[in-house]
């Protein structure tokens, strides 16, 4: 039997340029200065910087000789309105540019990092060994496998395999080993090891041996999972040694580098330096805030579009080759006048939000001292600027602001609250920053537990559970306290 019902649904679903407009406000400021650059050169109808006084040469697409048209391409244009975009006005203007934007357009260039690339340097190295065709080939295969750290995280199995896919190279496993031990040979010391053991021992077999360094290779090499551990009781038993002995060797591994490919100045990383988006600045004592002025280009509707469609509307005969034209000339003029209002939106967003949170948190702005953030969420910001929680994390989390304490991301100053043995909301933050603190000042000998790190944050007025702890212990990148043990 076939039932019928009737069922509503409530939803609510975003325009084009909706989406689009939040992807503006998502921007950082390098990013958006591409898009609209981008923009620029896509549609003819949008101009930058301030309109010349000079006036446009007059155009004669739109003349009133018909000479290549029959009176039949004559048509009839009452479904085109052209006077919608034509002001009253000669020259619409849609700049953006306003007066609290800061003055900082002379550094416009992206600095990066100069210098040959981290696969390059290693390749060039390969020339002062003796190698056969095949070698030099396994060689550049094996350096162009080594990742951002320096590693070669794939097997060799699959190296050999990929060596006769795509290289055409037919060989054993054998030789590839033979191979990436002349690759171990290059510098930084380290380089294209498979793990991290590997790769502490190549940097110990390079340096001058000595008693410690010997020590520290047999422990790298035969006791690397209780070193790890810092199980510093089995490592005096297994290789009998004293406690300063076992501690110069340690200290001799600790000063190894663990990511040698993060060493090279010219790695395949383009070094990107933040842009803050933002300013904040201390001036006789209240906060001054700044949106970054390359946020705020001068944008204005050509002045040879409108020219073109004023022909075009003064034109006594309009043919479809005109009317075509036209049709064109709208469909970028509409999507400049969007461009330019999506760009003064994506400005008042940010600037009205951030305005928001440096009130929120005027206490920590004028003084610069972590525990002065008050307890804020999204929502905090959302409801008090009446926007959606996800416009206030679109900037949160892609944007920085320069302060009198450093270029911060606007993320860090968000935070769970609270309740301290006073009643009072305090910020999770300011309980991070003390756990930080207490475990920065603890005797490395006998770290603290999570229990016993509790128990001292509630004496400070803050009971928190060791489950808690550990949560934001995790989050500080602290490791548990067998691992912070020193001798």
């Amino acid at each position: 039997m076939l039932k019928q019902y009737l069922q509503f649904k409530l939803s609510q679903k975003l325009s084009p340029q909706q989406i689009q407009l939040m992807k503006l406000i998502q921007l950082p400021t390098q990013a958006f200065e591409q898009r609209l650059k981008q923009e620029l050169e896509e549609n003819p109808a949008l101009d930058t910087g301030k309109e010349s006084d000079a006036k446009d040469n007059e155009l004669d697409e739109f003349d009133n000789s018909q000479d290549d048209y029959n009176d039949n391409d004559t048509i009839d244009t009452g479904d085109i309105n052209v006077d919608e975009y034509l002001s009253d006005d000669e020259i619409p203007d849609y700049r953006t540019h306003a007066n609290n934007y800061s003055a900082d357009d002379d550094e416009k260039s992206i600095p990066y990092a100069a210098g040959t690339s981290f696969t390059q340097h290693l390749i060039s190295q390969l020339n002062t060994f003796r190698l056969n065709d095949q070698e030099y080939e396994i060689a550049q295969f094996l350096v162009g496998s080594v990742d951002e750290s320096g590693y070669i995280r794939r097997s060799l199995s699959d190296i050999t395999d990929d060596l006769a896919f795509t290289q055409n190279i037919y060989t054993e496993e054998s030789e590839v080993e033979k191979v990436l031990g002349i690759v171990h040979q290059l510098d930084p010391a380290g380089v294209g090891a498979r793990n991290l053991q590997e790769c502490l021992s190549i940097q110990l077999n390079r340096k001058e041996q000595h008693p410690d360094v010997a020590l520290a290779t047999k422990i790298i090499n035969k006791a690397f999972d209780q070193f790890t551990k810092k199980h510093y009781k089995k490592l005096l038993q297994k290789f009998s040694v004293t406690e300063e002995q076992l501690k110069d060797a340690i200290e001799e591994i600790e000063n190894l580098n663990p990511k040698p490919g993060g060493s090279y100045a010219g790695s395949n990383r383009m070094v990107e330096h933040v842009v803050p988006d933002f300013a904040i600045k201390i001036v006789e004592g209240e906060l001054e805030l700044t949106l970054n002025g390359r946020n705020a280009p001068e944008l204005h509707v050509s002045r040879t579009y409108n020219n073109m469609l004023k022909g075009y509307k003064e034109s006594k005969e309009k043919t479809k080759s005109q009317k075509d034209a036209v049709m064109f000339i709208k469909q970028k003029l509409d999507a400049a006048k969007w461009f330019i209002e999506a760009v003064r939106q994506r400005q008042q967003t940010l600037f009205v939000t951030m305005s928001s949170i440096m009130h929120y948190q005027k206490e920590y702005f004028l003084t610069g001292d972590e525990r002065n953030l008050k307890p804020m969420i999204l929502k905090d910001i959302a409801d008090e600027i009446e926007m959606d929680v996800s416009t206030v994390s679109r900037v949160a989390n892609s944007k920085y602001v320069d302060t009198p304490y450093g270029t911060k991301l606007i993320k860090e100053f968000f935070s769970e609250s609270m309740t301290n043995d006073q009643g009072e909301e305090v910020s999770t933050r300011e309980i991070k920053k003390i756990l930080e603190t207490v475990v920065e000042e603890e005797d490395k000998k006998k770290p603290l537990t999570d229990d016993k790190l509790a128990g001292i944050l509630k004496e400070k007025g803050y009971p928190i559970a060791r489950r808690t702890v550990a949560k934001y212990r995790e989050q500080l990148d602290i490791p548990v306290a067998r691992l912070r043990k020193k001798i």
